[in-house]
């Protein structure tokens, strides 16, 4: 198969979707692999160490459409590469369709086959082509919630572990997943008190079990909610429902509780967020105050470190593109369920249920 791997050209996006190590794996398997030139600098990958692998460079992004069978990026396509994507084309990306129609539309108007890293889902449920970078973001919430406490970054001026004599700050955790987890064992590790909310009456028993004593586990409903808003430093939005839109769990008019200086990062954002105010920023621009409260929303925080993302995101990622690349993606998606999970659009209908509820359109069995 041809694979292409283009530079990513979203905003502050310098994570690539292959690393010169997986490069290797697919070129001696017989496949052929073009990469863009210099789309792995920003992740600490020169083009040298691709062309030792084995891939060949391409100087543009049109080159390495119109060449590969199959593009392997890390974030969905934006405006810019529509018109690239070919008819029948496989991209292997995410994509995150129940938070934006207009890529939905284009996705299925491009007649490709979309698989969506997000929803490839085996039978015991997890999202293994998630959880990489799920663990990177849940991290770095708690890391840039720290920074924007601070006065100077419009915080409340609250160190997040506090000194002697001097109480910590309260971080609130909204949902129990992968993202919520490492955003408490952060936030748990810096000192500060920390609340961990879920649904899940037996996620909330494992947590109780292996979270530190400054870590409390509570259910999630609204009047915790409300109730715990107001006097909680730092709130993380992680909830995820795989492959649709995230619930809203803290409305517009529930700023008017919070303290002036609370900060809301929203790892949700990707799947249009769990704090109704927040809507996608960037690195380069990333927060906004609404009511005296921060919101941190960057769509794509593991961006920001992307010499530990490409890495992670490739060892996940590499053993389900070379099923792809080796058996072509309709027999690969058969022999393995998990992967035929991962395809939301395939030759402009969609395939996954929660896509078409998100913007109700219409729904086409993957079977059919």
């Amino acid at each position: 198969m041809i694979i292409g791997v283009p530079k990513e050209i979203k905003t502050n996006e310098n994570r690539v979707a292959l690393t010169p190590a997986g490069a290797i794996e697919l070129v001696k398997r017989g496949h052929s692999v073009y990469v863009q030139k210099t789309a792995g600098v920003g992740s600490g990958f020169v083009d040298e160490e691709y062309m030792e692998a084995g891939a060949e460079m391409l100087d543009t992004i049109e080159e390495v459409y119109a060449i590969a069978e199959m593009i392997i990026k890390v974030k969905e396509p934006i405006e810019k590469e529509y018109s690239l994507i070919k008819s029948d084309q496989l991209l292997f990306t995410y994509f995150h369709f129940a938070s934006y129609k207009k890529l939905t539309d284009a996705m299925i108007a491009s007649n490709s086959v979309c698989l969506a890293y997000e929803t490839v889902t085996p039978d015991d449920r997890t999202l293994p082509l998630l959880i990489p970078m799920s663990e990177v973001a849940g991290r770095m919430a708690t890391q840039e919630g720290a920074k924007y406490l601070e006065k100077p970054m419009k915080g409340r001026g609250i160190l997040l572990g506090g000194v002697p004599g001097v109480p910590p700050a309260k971080v609130l955790v909204l949902g129990g997943g992968i993202v919520g987890t490492q955003a408490a064992k952060m936030a748990a590790g810096l000192g500060a008190n920390v609340t961990i909310l879920d649904i899940n009456l037996d996620r909330l028993r494992y947590l109780e079990d292996v979270m530190p004593p400054n870590v409390t586990t509570m259910y999630s409903n609204e009047y915790n909610i409300r109730r715990l808003i107001k006097n909680h430093d730092l709130i993380i939005g992680a909830v995820l429902i795989p492959g649709a839109k995230a619930p809203n769990l803290i409305t517009r008019e529930m700023l008017k509780e919070m303290r002036a200086g609370t900060v809301l990062v929203d790892v949700a954002v990707d799947q249009g967020g769990c704090i109704e105010t927040c809507k996608p920023t960037t690195h380069e621009d990333p927060i906004f105050i609404i009511d005296e409260v921060v919101h941190y929303c960057v769509a794509n925080m593991p961006g920001a470190v992307p010499y530990t993302s490409t890495i992670a995101l490739t060892n996940a990622t590499l053993p389900f593109a070379i099923q792809l690349a080796d058996k072509g993606w309709r027999k690969a998606c058969k022999d393995n369920p998990a992967l035929a999970k991962g395809l939301n659009v395939v030759h402009g209908k969609i395939v996954y249920e929660a896509v078409a509820e998100a913007f109700d359109m219409e729904y086409h069995p993957l079977e059919l």
